[in-house]
């Protein structure tokens, strides 16, 4: 990392003059430059590619309150087989209290265990219930952390407490990797969204993540875009890769494909594998296997064909 920017969380007045010295978003520009992109023509072949790739990015999520123990051994089953030879998705991402159960039907299947943690989704809780939060989720075989940030900081200009929660929440994690939420549909702004993904990103985040899927709008292409941007921008400063995880309303192949395209043409190839884009979904992989199914035999399958996620 360049001095100036090892420099920039020194003080809330330096954080605040950096972030707010970052380039501003043409809006118009970098809708109309996702609405083109979400327009290309995949053809037959590479199509099925893209549908496979697509399953093994698939972060599989269940973050319902009636959750059960039953349904995570489900999901994970078929997180590891999703369907013929199909590949195995990303990983399973669980409430903190569920990790455990995932950590053992998972063991040795190369998916790994994700867990949302610090207050999800709100955010709303003390710093110290936070870090405890993801210190249990990582006792308990969480490969992965997905943290919500503190939006209300964000948006008040607390800049500081913001990086210095994601700083102390990294370290919680210890080995384990850190998403960094930064529920994009509450920041109103494609210039906080900027903001938002740089800042994760210098605090020390593995990932940025769009959304925590209860909020609307989520995942959205114009998003990630700028999210994607970010990220390759930032490793142009200093030299360290992070991963982009848009989540929440992304259910069909089309959608799927719309977003590699978009990797494809913003970030480029080197963050077309699982270890550094992944897509947050609970009903994507249906889609998927339907389409995957289609350009195999040329009959879709009934939905009832396929598990229930």
């Amino acid at each position: 990392m360049t001095t100036s920017l090892a420099e920039v969380a020194a003080s809330g007045a330096t954080l605040r003059a950096f972030l707010h010295g970052l380039p501003g978003v043409d809006r118009v520009g970098a809708d109309q430059r996702a609405a083109t992109l979400g327009t290309r023509s995949i053809k037959t072949t590479a199509k099925a590619k893209a549908i496979d790739l697509a399953i093994s990015m698939v972060d599989l999520t269940t973050l319902e309150g009636a959750d059960t123990a039953g349904k995570v051994r489900a999901m994970c089953t078929k997180a590891v087989r999703p369907g013929g030879d199909a590949p195995r998705v990303a990983a399973v991402c669980v409430y903190p209290d569920l990790v455990a159960v995932a950590a053992e039907a998972l063991r040795g299947s190369g998916v790994k265990v994700a867990s949302v943690a610090t207050a999800f989704p709100s955010g709303r809780s003390s710093l110290e219930v936070k870090v405890s939060d993801t210190a249990l989720a990582v006792a308990a075989g969480a490969d992965e952390i997905d943290m919500v940030i503190d939006r209300g900081a964000f948006l008040s200009g607390d800049y500081l407490k913001v990086f210095e929660e994601i700083v102390a929440v990294k370290a919680a994690c210890g080995a384990a990797h850190l998403k960094v939420i930064l529920e994009t549909g509450e920041l109103a702004t494609y210039d906080n969204v900027r903001r938002a993904s740089w800042l994760a990103m210098l605090a020390g985040a593995d990932f940025i993540k769009t959304s925590t899927g209860k909020v609307s709008p989520a995942a959205t292409l114009p998003v990630t875009l700028i999210m994607l941007e970010a990220v390759r921008d930032f490793r142009d400063a200093t030299g360290r890769q992070v991963g982009v995880k848009p989540a929440g309303g992304i259910r069909t192949t089309k959608d799927a494909i719309k977003n590699l395209v978009l990797v494809n043409e913003t970030a480029g190839d080197d963050w077309l594998t699982p270890e550094w884009f992944r897509l947050g979904a609970s009903s994507l992989v249906n889609d998927l296997l339907m389409q995957r199914q289609k350009l195999a035999t040329g009959r879709y399958a009934g939905p009832d064909y396929f598990t229930l996620d």
